[in-house]
């Protein structure tokens, strides 16, 4: 049961990084660029944007080990600023970035709302309520992750974005240390976040 459980997850991580990185696809199309497009990413086809590590070796790894969290991610969908018209290219950077955040945060309430529906209706069987359960945690982790202003992950180019010029001197300095500032984060940090992902999880969804 425990390696069914553990396969679900990794499913769920996976198709949950996929429409992430899509939306992030679908977004600079809707300001004018096809680069996802031409590449033939913005299918939902997870061959097309597995990472080796980030969408199955680390989930597995996480996962034997009993680590508290489970995060993961899928090959960035490209995108060029360039395309984007001159007078919205800050603004569509932006919403670029914010994208694959939005669509987690998206996949969790749709999956809360069915959480909801099944106290007041017959034909949801119990048995998809922890199923769900799980689907909303992982797309609420995955959001609250991505939203940490440490590059590679999208909070930092939300950042970079509204600070404009300003944010020169954070770039460099990230150019050098990005990664060791992460995965001090996700070792040290991320613990302190575990009570907000369980609060929101309980708030939206019921459950305890």
């Amino acid at each position: 049961m425990a390696e069914i459980n553990s396969i679900f997850y990794i499913l769920v991580l996976i198709m949950s990084v996929v429409i992430h990185e899509i939306a992030h696809g679908y977004a600079a199309l809707h300001y004018g660029d096809h680069t996802a497009e031409y590449q033939g990413r913005l299918t939902l086809n997870p061959i097309k944007h597995l990472d080796l590590y980030g969408s199955i070796l680390l989930p597995v790894l996480l996962i034997v080990t009993h680590a508290p969290f489970l995060i993961g991610w899928a090959k960035p969908v490209p995108y060029n600023p360039a395309n984007f018209k001159p007078e919205e290219r800050r603004m569509a950077s932006i919403w670029v970035a914010a994208a694959g955040i939005l669509a987690n945060i998206a996949i969790a309430m749709f999956f809360s709302a069915i959480i909801r529906l099944a106290d007041v209706v017959s034909f949801i069987p119990e048995s998809f309520i922890p199923l769900a359960g799980t689907i909303v945690l992982l797309n609420i982790v995955l959001a609250i992750f991505n939203l940490i202003p440490i590059p590679p992950l999208d909070g930092s180019k939300i950042l970079f974005g509204v600070l404009g010029y300003k944010s020169y001197r954070f770039e460099r300095f990230f150019e050098k240390y990005s990664i060791f500032v992460l995965l001090f984060f996700v070792f040290f940090l991320w613990q302190f976040i575990t009570p907000v992902v369980y609060l929101i999880f309980k708030s939206i969804t019921g459950l305890s």
